[in-house]
């Protein structure tokens, strides 16, 4: 080993005497990012994504020196990541009366400190400066324009690729191609990164799972995706509309209930909508029948049978409504005791499948030359003794219907405990009683005034 590493930096200094001093004029990836910004999209916000600090230094020198203005470069020893993701996106951040224009920021150039966690969909423009190994970090890097709030009809992604001799050394551009094609489900036709090697196949293949139409999104009640993200949309639609609103909800006190007309099916029966926070500190929805039975786990069908317009007049609450209210608690109490110590929940879920996948890849590897790391290990004891957040759910739950690897599946998993975005941790756990938050009866019944 001594021998290869002095042969690495013998060769490492002779390329430096071959090419001498670094020169930035004669940068021609450089130059096309400058065209990038000022000439194809001269006026739009442009986020730009890299790999390493020092690139992100590099480029934010470069721009600034070629008279691009309102723009900024952001690292994980930034000061404060966040407070540069608002200034570049006031409006998603709802920011815009912190943040003047002459602040605001059109170009913001970032390593992956930005990829997750971070509201950026001001911008319908993103760009890979260079692209990761883990391609996990290429559809987390779109994922920070393509939420919901975005305005734009279309979304371009830029990728940057090798220059051809290296190309055909590192076969750069085949393996991220192979790998979107296996996550195609997150992908979908509007990210297309080669388009001019997608067939018209996988066009219509793209497009059908982007749409939802080959079923890869159907199924378990915790398979859904972004349920937070459904629900944040809805209030923040019903505050624009009504700014009055958001003063008065919030002075609701809990354990608030109402009760509206309702037309039941076998689908959609009469019966009572639950939202409490448990004893977990988690928030959680149930809907139960006049029979006390529950009717779905799924959290975003009962979201949505929730819904009703701001006239929407009560009704008159029928004498058993309180005692639904108390099943639909212990229904809640009940699913939440099976998923926590050690229990990993029912078998299609996301949590005992990301545990058997991640046990048996260790297994298969630990034997090897390249066993798992500790990381994952820990990761995995993780899983076992905790219950997954909601957005760390959601996000498996999308990997593996859209065929993610176990290597994929790791590299993620450890992603999401080092940002602790994977399980909910309660080490030093304060048992409280669970807290009902509001409640809606669904019964057909006489309005009153």
């Amino acid at each position: 080993m001594k021998k290869d590493v002095l042969a690495d930096a013998r060769n490492l200094l002779a390329v430096l005497d071959t090419c001498g001093t670094w020169d930035a004029s004669r940068d021609t990836k450089l130059a096309a990012l400058v065209d990038l910004v000022t000439r194809q999209h001269p006026n739009e916000k442009v986020l730009i994504f890299t790999q390493f600090a020092d690139t992100v230094r590099y480029l934010t020198a470069q721009l600034k020196a070629r008279g691009i203005t309102s723009m900024e470069g952001v690292t994980g020893d930034s000061d404060d990541p966040t407070e540069l993701a608002w200034r570049f996106s006031p409006v998603s951040n709802e920011r815009r009366n912190r943040v003047s224009p002459a602040n605001e920021l059109r170009v913001l150039v970032a390593t992956d400190v930005l990829s997750e966690g971070q509201n950026l969909q001001d911008a319908a423009i993103v760009v890979n400066y260079d692209l990761p190994w883990a391609i996990i970090r290429l559809i987390q890097r779109a994922g920070r324009v393509d939420r919901i709030g975005q305005m734009s009809d279309t979304i371009y992604c830029y990728s940057f690729l090798p220059a051809d001799g290296v190309e055909r050394l590192i076969r750069l551009r085949e393996r991220v191609r192979a790998r979107l094609q296996q996550n195609a489900e997150v992908v979908g036709t509007d990210e297309a990164f080669f388009e001019d090697e997608l067939t018209e196949t996988a066009n219509v293949t793209f497009k059908d799972l982007y749409n939802e139409k080959a079923g890869v999104l159907d199924g378990e009640a915790d398979s859904e995706v972004d349920l937070a993200s459904q629900a944040y949309q809805i209030w923040k639609n019903a505050i624009d509309a009504n700014p009055k609103l958001k003063g008065i909800i919030e002075k609701l006190p809990d354990v608030i209930f109402s009760t509206r007309a309702h037309r039941g099916s076998v689908a959609a029966p009469e019966g009572v909508l639950v939202y409490m926070r448990t004893s977990e500190g988690n928030d959680a929805l149930a809907w139960v029948n006049r029979l006390g039975e529950s009717v779905t786990q799924s959290q975003l069908a009962i979201l949505r049978a929730a819904a009703c317009s701001s006239d929407t007049r009560a009704t008159l609450r029928p004498p058993e409504q309180h005692d639904l209210v108390r099943r639909a608690v212990e229904h809640i109490v009940e699913e939440e005791t099976r998923s926590l110590g050690g229990q990993l929940g029912a078998a299609s879920g996301a949590r005992r499948k990301t545990y058997a996948r991640l046990k048996e890849y260790i297994d298969k590897t630990q034997a090897t030359l390249f066993p798992a790391p500790p990381e994952l290990h820990s990761a995995l004891e993780d899983i076992y003794k905790y219950p997954l957040q909601e957005t760390a759910r959601d996000t498996l739950n999308r990997q593996l219907r859209s065929g993610i690897n176990d290597e994929q599946l790791a590299i993620l998993v450890m992603d999401l405990r080092a940002d602790h975005r994977l399980c909910q941790i309660h080490e030093h756990l304060e048992v409280q009683e669970p807290q009902i938050i509001c409640s809606l009866g669904l019964f057909e019944a006489t309005e009153i005034g």
